[in-house]
């Protein structure tokens, strides 16, 4: 599915959520073999908020301000 699409399901990037959720349990819920699935949501939802404005709500997103810091957090090194 395109991000336009996935914008547009209900709720909004539901797709991507439940991909992260495959990929945990196939791989023993860990978070570092999932990476790829938790960016690709959080593109998602960055897009739903820029269309929708910061003050939207989807069960699959953070709210735009945590989705933000949580973007950040994942930049700096560990």
């Amino acid at each position: 599915m395109t991000i336009e699409q996935d914008i547009r399901s209900n709720p909004p990037c539901q797709p991507r959520a439940c991909a992260i959720q495959g990929c945990l349990t196939r791989n023993g819920f860990d978070e570092g073999k999932c990476t790829k699935f938790v960016d690709s949501l959080y593109e998602c939802c960055q897009a739903f908020y820029a269309n929708n404005g910061d003050h939207a709500r989807s069960a699959s997103c953070p709210k735009a301000d945590l989705l933000r810091l949580r973007i950040e957090q994942r930049r700096e090194p560990k």
